[in-house]
């Protein structure tokens, strides 16, 4: 499938903690969803808990009290000693109208992780120019 066809969709492609990532890209490449998350940040509450439970006193309110959360803690790994995964997964067309294409089943083929948004936007690509050259 040539690059000129990638269809991108603007939403996590999977991850059930996905949708409190801050960094995504979804993309649909011959037969295949490629997808990468990372900088995972949970909601308020959840925050709350991982700062107790490391012995973090956060300060502040609102704004202010996450400021104090990522300059003490930063974005939560999202497995293993990685803040960004990719992930490569076989498509369907979707019967939603939110995107063309998901997943037709959640069992990775083929997977890759990373600490910066540099290398998880070259490891994107290097996944969608992978797997847009396989066939089925």
């Amino acid at each position: 499938m040539r690059k000129d066809k990638w269809i991108w969709m603007p939403h996590a492609g999977h991850l059930c903690v996905g949708s409190d990532c801050r960094f995504h890209l979804n993309t649909y490449v011959g037969k295949y969803i490629v997808s990468t998350v990372g900088e995972y940040l949970p909601d308020a509450p959840i925050r709350e808990i991982m700062a107790e439970s490391r012995g973090i006193i956060l300060n502040g309110k609102g704004d202010m009290r996450l400021a104090d959360y990522m300059k003490k803690i930063g974005y939560e790994e999202i497995g293993c000693d990685r803040l960004y995964e990719t992930m490569v997964f076989k498509a369907e067309k979707s019967k939603s109208s939110c995107c063309p294409y998901v997943a037709s089943t959640w069992d990775d083929i083929d997977f890759e992780g990373y600490n910066t948004a540099s290398k998880a936007l070259k490891g994107h690509y290097k996944m969608c120019l992978k797997w847009s050259k396989e066939t089925p």
